[in-house]
């Protein structure tokens, strides 16, 4: 019984530490799954962001897949030969690995070599020795835009610690060649390459194209998991792009005129030509210009603005022809009307217009007022059409609006003080603005207008792009596009056959070719200042040939040069490049 006893205790005590066992047991189990909960909601949840971004570089694979950017051709506009005037060139990024340079004496011996290469004076030396002698960073950029020929001389030397790797540039082959028309590729806030200027800001989109993706998992030992959710997108590769310049026109055009800018000691110049049948751009040169590919090399951001789109000025006489252009389509005047020349009108302003140098001509016609630039001329031509006639000649002209052009930074020139009086009486605004005061207009402008006159009557849209060609084959041509009939036919044939007076008489001779009927119109025009006109002028010549054909409309204009009339100036400027397209484009003699 006492055994029995006994028994039934040791049992009871058994029992009892086992339960206590198992519930300690349970109870810690409990705790730690609630421990190893707590921290998954943690990590799942509070640092999710966190710890994706920290695995990204073992286990998840996105690699961004970066397009091509687009290239940029101009033409020979006879044979539709193309050369690439923007590519894309590859270059190399040389780097140092700092944590395979281990001393000083290697660092020391790693500068040497790079400075056998790169040509370094001891400073430079220097300054690399210090870069390179950090042992704490695995990527230190030394060196950018290298060429393969550079990184074949580093291959040999084996520095430890030097890499490189290859980089896409944009590059320039023709350099300064229409320099204003491609504008050039810079970096924004983030570092990324942008069009800036020109073709390459106004086309950053598509000629950028657009970045693809390529996203999943992979295994510990870098194989594909095929049930993790791969995703992949490729690059759209940006869209190529032909203009409407011709190589070779651009290259002797912009050529000449570099050349009579710095005789005439002009502060800056631009010149455009342009096929009046089509509204086609052949040429467009603005100095000073800069090289695209060392674009950061220039001393004033200024120089990247292009003069022929940016830069409205009041335009002088050669803004003459679209009063008269008027009154000759409203049947208003003759080219035979005649005017008396007093020298001087009074009463519309606070002084009286005057004609340049005071000259009076006394009984002129139309024809004689154009040939002669007579500034009181023209405010009667304004009289006798009416301000409302006038203002509405002037905008249907283009002038007041921009023309469109597929470039960055146009402008529109200002015509709004032709609007600030009411009533149909001529004031002083209209008055001065006949004679192309006190109005501003772009080279643009200019040239547009009188390439209606050249087309008989019909204003074209001026347009640099031929063909946008897409990488999915898609081809975007551009066709020309009429704009309106400003005047008709036998007013601009009328107005073609004076401004062939103007220059075949005195002021525009120089700009005449011999065997071909030229077209055309000086300008010499005060720049204004504070408190009136300054004796600093703007030079002008716009014209057109042959007249009964015209295969070009070209305008030159230059700022501040330094002799008196632009028929000194622009105008044999004019007749020097006139007579080269005219070779250019084997057009027959028409006298």
């Amino acid at each position: 019984m006492r055994y029995v006893r006994s028994k039934l205790r040791d049992d009871y005590q058994t029992g009892f530490s086992s339960d206590l066992r198992l519930r300690v047991t349970l109870i810690v189990f409990v705790l730690l799954a609630l421990l190893i909960t707590a921290r998954l909601v943690i990590l799942m949840i509070f640092q999710h962001g966190f710890y994706v971004a920290l695995a990204s570089g073992s286990h998840d694979v996105y690699n961004n897949l970066f397009p091509k950017r687009g290239n940029v051709y101009i033409q020979d506009s006879r044979t539709g030969e193309e050369y690439p005037l923007a590519i894309n060139r590859d270059h190399f990024l040389v780097y140092a690995n700092t944590y395979e340079i281990t001393s000083d004496e290697m660092a020391e011996d790693v500068s040497e070599g790079l400075a056998t290469v790169f040509h370094y004076d001891d400073d430079k030396k220097f300054s690399v020795y210090l870069q390179i002698n950090k042992r704490d960073d695995p990527y230190e950029p030394l060196e950018k835009k290298v060429d393969e020929a550079v990184i074949n001389q580093l291959q040999e030397k084996q520095l430890p610690g030097i890499g490189w790797k290859r980089q896409p540039f944009r590059y320039y082959p023709e350099g300064n060649l229409a320099a204003h028309v491609i504008g050039f590729v810079g970096k924004d806030e983030e570092g990324n390459d942008v069009g800036r200027y020109g073709i390459e800001g106004y086309w950053q989109k598509e000629l950028a194209g657009s970045g693809g993706f390529f996203s999943g998992a992979k295994s510990a030992l870098g194989g594909k998991i095929t049930l993790a959710g791969w995703n992949f997108k490729p690059a759209e590769d940006g869209a190529d792009i032909l203009l409407s310049i011709d190589r070779t026109l651009q290259f002797q055009a912009c050529e000449k005129l570099r050349q009579y800018t710095a005789e005439f000691k002009a502060q800056s110049a631009a010149l455009i030509i342009m096929d009046p049948n089509t509204g086609a751009i052949r040429a467009m040169c603005s100095l000073p210009d800069f090289d695209p590919n060392t674009y950061n090399q220039v001393e004033s951001g200024d120089v990247y603005n292009n003069t022929t789109i940016f830069t409205p000025y009041e335009p002088g006489s050669v803004f003459k022809p679209v009063g008269m252009a008027a009154a000759l389509n409203e049947e208003i005047l003759t080219p035979d009307s005649t005017f008396y020349d007093t020298g001087s009108r009074a009463g519309l302003c606070q002084k009286p217009i005057k004609n340049a140098n005071g000259k009076v001509y006394e009984t002129q016609t139309m024809t004689g007022v154009l040939e002669n630039s007579i500034n009181t001329g023209m405010v009667f031509v304004a009289e006798q059409l009416g301000k409302k006639k006038f203002n509405e000649y002037v905008e249907k002209f283009g002038f007041g609006v921009k023309e469109g052009i597929q470039l960055d930074s146009e402008v529109s020139g200002d015509i709004s003080t032709l609007q600030l009086k009411k009533g149909d009486d001529l004031d002083c605004y209209g008055a001065t603005a006949s004679f192309g005061q006190g109005i501003t207009a772009t080279p643009l402008q200019l040239i547009t207008a009188f390439s209606a006159i050249a087309k008989g009557g019909t204003l074209m849209k001026p347009y640099i792009i031929q063909e946008i060609r897409y990488s999915d084959g898609k081809v975007e041509r551009f066709k020309p596009e009429e704009i309106r009939q400003v005047i008709n036919k036998q007013s601009a044939a009328l107005l073609s056959g004076m401004l062939v007076n103007v220059v075949e008489g005195i002021h525009g001779k120089l700009a005449g070719v011999s065997g071909y009927y030229v077209a055309g119109k000086t300008g010499t025009a005060q720049i204004p200042g504070l408190g009136g006109y300054t004796d600093e002028t703007i030079h002008s010549f716009i014209g057109y040939a042959p007249v009964d054909d015209p295969k070009f409309v070209m305008l030159i204009k230059f700022e501040k040069p330094q002799r008196t009339f632009s028929s000194a100036t622009a105008a044999p400027v004019f007749g020097k490049i006139a007579n080269f397209i005219l070779q250019y484009y084997q057009v027959p003699p028409t006298r």
